[in-house]
């Protein structure tokens, strides 16, 4: 607090926050969102750039697969049939499998009276062990908790390996009675980082991944989080796995972005010609495409932060613009307040881009 008396501007707004939070009988840290953002973002007036209201900006992300959302109600009633329907019905798209599988799993971490009646009426159904195996990651991770080490009782951390072994059992149980079926290997990278698996183990997993699916999305991100030096790798190895995804296939031109992102160490990665290449290459792909799946509003969100970093104020703008009111992917649900995050963000792009400063867009 000391350091906002050099500070006038953050001061006088801290003051102002400490007024509403006592007028409102909360503690500031406590403010509803939209108080705080009423106070602290640039006040830019965004519908002049194309952009939409801040109010109507949201976190909440639209139904996209229609199917999927009405067996997530047949689940929480305690219905089953549907919800084993759709997941055999997933056999061979396997990145609508992987989302489906990881909806149904996080489900049953909270309740699998469910999944022991579909169990119970289904015995041996191998689709059946594919969300099971998923489903106890989840719940590794619930008991786990999201606090720091130094914060999470020896009691969570023994609960959260053992589950996580079992997870690893039935993941390999899954992927022996579905062999073509990537969505266990994919369990098995995702829990590899829990159960600190050397690099041997965990590439010997990501040859079977891809081998079953070369370009599996969410395969592809549970192995970037992997090589960061987060977890066990590095910032080189880490854009060094995102730039041979990227080449593969313009799919992956964001991941570069994301390793950026994850090197907390290497902040100038964002300068590094391969980034740099990377995000050119993705604005160039994003220029056909919308914003109407989260997979693109991820890539966009990205994209956007990458510019604000590089001080290409305009065409971050644009990114802005195309994501609309939807602030419901990447990187802002990393951060505890994704919308102020979002609105923050966008407040700094068009300031500065107002006032003239950072590079100018291109003609594309």
């Amino acid at each position: 607090m000391l350091s906002l008396l050099f500070k006038p501007k953050e001061l006088i707004t801290v003051i102002r926050l400490m007024r509403e939070a006592k007028r409102l009988g909360v503690e500031i840290d406590d403010l509803p969102s939209e108080v705080v953002a009423a106070h602290v973002l640039p006040k830019t007036h965004p519908e002049r750039y194309g952009l939409v209201p801040d109010a109507d900006v949201t976190c909440t992300a639209p139904i996209e697969d229609l199917a999927l959302a009405a067996v997530k109600d047949d689940v929480r009633a305690g219905n089953w049939e549907n919800a084993a329907d759709l997941v055999t019905a997933t056999h061979g798209d396997w990145d609508r499998r992987q989302r489906v599988v990881w909806a149904l799993a996080d489900l049953a971490a909270k309740d699998d009276a469910w999944m022991k009646s579909w169990q119970d009426a289904r015995p041996g159904d191998p689709h059946w062990l594919v969300v099971h195996a998923m489903s106890l990651v989840s719940l590794a991770w619930d008991i786990r908790g999201s606090a720091r080490a130094s914060e999470t009782t020896r009691e969570q951390f023994d609960g959260f390996h053992r589950v996580l072994f079992e997870a690893r059992e039935a993941a390999g149980v899954a992927a022996a009675v579905l062999p073509d079926d990537p969505t266990p290997l994919n369990t098995l990278l995702t829990l590899a980082r829990g159960l600190q698996l050397d690099h041997d183990e965990f590439r010997a997993i990501w040859t079977e991944l891809v081998s079953r699916d070369p370009l599996h999305h969410n395969g592809h991100q549970q192995a970037l989080q992997y090589w960061c030096a987060k977890w066990h790798g590095s910032d080189e190895l880490a854009l060094e796995f995102a730039l041979e995804a990227a080449a593969k296939s313009p799919k992956f031109l964001a991941l570069p972005l994301h390793a950026a992102y994850e090197a907390d160490s290497t902040p100038d990665m964002w300068k590094a010609p391969s980034v740099v290449a990377s995000l050119d290459a993705l604005l160039g792909r994003l220029a056909d495409e919308g914003a109407d799946t989260y997979a693109l509003r991820d890539d966009r969100g990205y994209a956007a932060f990458a510019l604000i970093r590089l001080e290409r104020f305009e065409e971050a703008v644009g990114q802005f613009r195309a994501l609309g009111e939807l602030a419901d992917a990447g990187p802002w649900s990393y951060f505890e307040d994704p919308r102020l995050t979002f609105l923050s963000l966008r407040g700094v792009a068009v300031k500065a881009m107002s006032k003239g400063k950072g590079v100018k867009a291109p003609v594309r």
